[in-house]
């Protein structure tokens, strides 16, 4: 049985901005067994497809790695496919501070939407 080989660099698959990156590593300084921050997406309700982030102590074999000014964002195969094209960018509109994903779902057919019917996918879709 032939293994198959992922690639575990990620390029401009997925775009993270400058400002995401540096709230995203002043979120993990101070958590020792963190590794970085995992990109995934799941079925749900009436939205369809909706997207997410975790921190994550280990990346697995399956995930493909983008590293950004010390950040490492791990996506494993299946949610890249789905979020190939993403931009993750980091906004503050009056007291409101929030992580923004655009270009969502913009190379899946499955119609996925954000933050529909109060899933935690939330707004910001572009």
């Amino acid at each position: 049985m032939s293994q198959v080989q992922f690639n575990t660099q990620l390029t401009d698959q997925i775009n993270v901005s400058d400002e995401a990156v540096k709230q995203l590593l002043a979120l993990t300084e101070n958590e020792d067994s963190v590794n970085g921050v995992r990109i995934f997406v799941s079925g749900g309700g009436c939205s369809g497809m909706t997207y997410g982030m975790t921190f994550v102590e280990n990346s697995t074999e399956y995930d493909t790695t983008l590293e950004k000014d010390g950040l490492k964002v791990h996506v494993d195969a299946i949610a890249l496919s789905f979020l190939e094209g993403v931009e993750i960018d980091y906004t503050t509109e009056g007291a409101n501070a929030s992580f923004v994903f655009k270009n969502v779902f913009q190379n899946s057919d499955s119609g996925g939407s954000c933050g529909g019917c109060g899933s935690a996918g939330g707004g910001g879709c572009g």
